[in-house]
């Protein structure tokens, strides 16, 4: 069996090497296609740090021709891919999302039928299934987290040389839109002196011209001794989330990936939208987030403004456990199982359905 992972983001990587790993040590060979762009040479040091076997390519013309040459059992896919009708005369596809969370995206991005979808848990499974009753989805978890939870070590390790073991760690993940980044104070980090401070921002954030605000931001940051600012090859959250005590974020992946580990999350209710989000507009904001996002928000407290930020960090810092029943009851619906075993489930079905 040979499998290819088509990999045109840099941050699907987390999701994909659970897999990937789990075929190797079965002795089943896969391939990685990589899509050119400005951090090529970033890339490429993760490509030679799991020695992977892989490609470049412009565009996802150029990576059909691959396809059509390769003629792999499976190709994976994060996302939509526009030749899957050429696809599947050579090949089967599966999707594998690269994150969870209250965006409506995580459904209408089966609008393109693949060969299968592996999705996390079974309401989420219910509900695709009603949307596309003609497709294939495969209930198996959310596999990005299986190194946790089986306790191996952690791809990806931070170098966190000016970090105290005395001082606990805060986590700010913000998604790239809608983000609460530009409304935290260009000092904040002053204001959490007595915190470690690890920032992960979203890939876009740094990688994309129209975010430069956030690029600034995000620098004059990394300057406060107290702050370890994500690097671009710090593709991966997983080594964030495993390090960090409490996470502050938005209407982010980050913050329900966070939530099954069981530690406590700070949801930042403050955004900044551009003009067409607002207003009379203020129904294209609820028509990106899935319709589940009010019940997900219980699994977090609440920060209104960056006011009463410090605040609810000092208390759930001291009372961890105070909403762990809930992020308990929600994280079947999040994310099905979370026994570390879900790219083992999804190795098998690739191997069942060769």
């Amino acid at each position: 069996m040979n499998v290819i992972f088509d990999t045109q983001s840099l941050y699907y990587l987390p999701q994909y090497i659970p897999v990937f790993k789990k075929l190797s040590q079965k002795g089943i060979k896969s391939k990685f296609v990589f899509y050119r762009n400005s951090h090529k040479h970033l890339i490429q040091r993760v490509i030679d740090d799991y020695n992977l076997d892989h490609i470049w390519v412009d565009d996802q013309h150029q990576a059909m021709d691959f396809y059509e040459q390769e003629k792999a059992d499976w190709v994976f896919f994060a996302n939509s891919f526009s030749y899957l009708e050429r696809l599947h005369k050579v090949s089967k596809s599966a999707q594998l999302g690269h994150g969870i969370g209250p965006k409506s995206s995580y459904y209408t991005k089966s609008n393109k039928a693949m060969t299968v979808r592996f999705v996390e848990g079974a309401y989420r499974l219910a509900r695709l299934e009603s949307m596309y009753p003609d497709d294939k989805f495969i209930d198996v978890g959310f596999c990005k987290l299986d190194p946790i939870f089986n306790n191996e070590k952690i791809d990806g390790s931070l170098e966190l040389g000016n970090f105290s073991d005395e001082k606990q760690t805060l986590l700010y993940a913000p998604t790239f839109y809608p983000s609460s980044l530009e409304l935290f104070p260009k000092n904040w980090p002053e204001h959490f002196g007595n915190y470690n401070i690890l920032i992960k921002p979203h890939y876009f954030s740094i990688s994309k011209e129209r975010y430069k605000k956030h690029v600034e931001l995000l620098e004059h940051w990394a300057t406060y001794p107290n702050v370890y600012l994500a690097k671009v090859e710090d593709y991966s959250l997983v080594p964030f989330l495993d390090k960090a005590d409490l996470l502050i974020s938005d209407a982010s992946s980050a913050l329900f990936e966070f939530a099954l580990l069981n530690k406590p999350v700070i949801w930042c209710d403050f955004l900044k939208l551009r003009w067409s989000y607002r207003g009379i507009f203020s129904y294209r904001f609820k028509k990106r987030m899935d319709r589940d996002y009010g019940e997900y928000a219980n699994l977090a407290v609440h920060a209104k403004k960056y006011k009463g930020l410090k605040k609810i960090v000092e208390q759930q810092l001291a009372e961890p456990e105070s909403l762990a029943n809930i992020r308990l009851s929600l994280s079947e619906k999040l994310a099905g199982k979370v026994d570390g075993k879900a790219s083992q489930r999804i190795v098998q079905y690739l191997m069942e359905n060769n």
